[in-house]
């Protein structure tokens, strides 16, 4: 089982969701107004006058194999629109009940 943390533009919101339901993917935890900066050339995600975007993020726990079919498809979404912003990270999971 694999973790995977998800934090876009909330721009992004139906396009992300749509495509976990297109993945079988139906548990998730989500997150609204997350504000943060992309690590290379991202601007803030403040909320703010000067920085008004906003970000939003979801967790899901997968089987292994779903990993690569939906970086697969985030890494699509990013390209289709850079400067949206998504971006996934995977963690292992060792435990869950």
């Amino acid at each position: 089982m694999k973790s995977i943390f998800i934090a876009y533009n909330q721009a992004n919101t139906e396009r992300v969701e749509y495509m976990l339901d297109e993945l079988g993917i139906r548990g998730f935890t989500y997150w609204e107004n997350v504000q943060g900066r992309g690590h290379v050339n991202g601007d803030p995600h403040r909320g703010t006058h000067t920085w008004p975007e906003m970000n939003s993020a979801l967790m899901t726990i997968v089987e292994d194999d779903k990993v690569e079919s939906l970086l697969t498809s985030i890494k699509k979404l990013d390209m289709r629109n850079p400067e949206v912003g998504v971006r996934a990270f995977v963690w292992n999971i060792e435990q869950m009940v």
